[in-house]
């Protein structure tokens, strides 16, 4: 098996783990309403205290295991035949950003629930940095489906690496997470942080992306490898006629 079969297998059992963290998180489900008082979140902290270890623990060691999955989505991009790499690249640099706001909202979640006995307003302050943190920056994630639905269009190959449809898909998640940029702005409704739109239309939107994504590069790789089979098999044929029509 290759490297990067590897790694999307690697994603999918990583993933499977992160999603069971984020069910036992207490906070998500449902998830926590921006306009409880700063009692209300430090009793939930104190309540809570050791879930919110586990889950947010797991979260900090099994997130970070989903990057190699989108380094094979880079590596893919660089085989498409675009004018330049520049987009692969980019792609690359909204994932880090994307996984490295998803540790500082982690670190957050933990931060709070370390001292409960302290003041419940500075709880309620790393509270609203956590959630705004996790829900709000969704501009990589925007970066990520433009960048790649731009590559697909753009890979001028009789068979392109992904299928024309993948775009347009990347396109609708991009449009599906882009109104979670206003939880903070409000404090109820479905733009708030645990409504309809920014909480769950983006969390479903993103593992629906996930789930569709590891097929469509599952299916690009195994092309990629039997392209590269094809090509080792009529290698020794070419050299062979080559070598009989330079004979004496």
């Amino acid at each position: 098996m290759s490297a990067q079969l590897v790694s999307l297998w690697m994603a999918a059992v990583f993933g499977v783990i992160l999603l069971a963290a984020f069910l036992l998180f207490p906070g998500f489900f449902p998830p926590m309403p921006p306009d409880l008082t700063a009692e209300q979140v430090a009793a939930f902290y104190a309540q809570h205290q050791a879930m919110i270890w586990l889950s947010m623990i797991t979260v900090n060691f099994c997130a970070i295991m989903l990057m190699p999955f989108f380094m094979v989505i880079v590596y893919q991009m660089k085989r498409m035949a675009t004018p330049t790499q520049v987009l692969a690249y980019a792609y690359l640099s909204a994932t880090v950003s994307g996984a490295t706001l998803i540790a500082l909202a982690d670190l957050f979640w933990l931060v709070a629930a370390f001292r409960p006995d302290r003041d419940p307003q500075v709880t309620q302050l790393l509270n609203d940095l956590a959630w705004i943190t996790f829900t709000v920056p969704v501009g990589m994630i925007i970066a990520q489906m433009a960048t790649l639905a731009l590559a697909i269009r753009l890979d001028d190959q009789p068979r392109p690496v992904f299928p024309r449809w993948v775009a347009a898909f990347n396109i609708a998640v991009a449009v599906a997470v882009a109104p979670s940029a206003f939880a903070a702005v409000f404090h109820t409704g479905p733009l708030a942080w645990n409504g309809a739109v920014s909480f769950w239309l983006r969390v479903c939107a993103y593992v629906l992306y996930v789930a569709v994504m590891f097929f469509v590069v599952r299916g690009a790789v195994r092309r990629q490898h039997q392209e590269e089979r094809e090509q080792e098999e009529r290698t020794p044929l070419t050299a062979a006629a080559g070598a009989e029509g330079v004979a004496p």
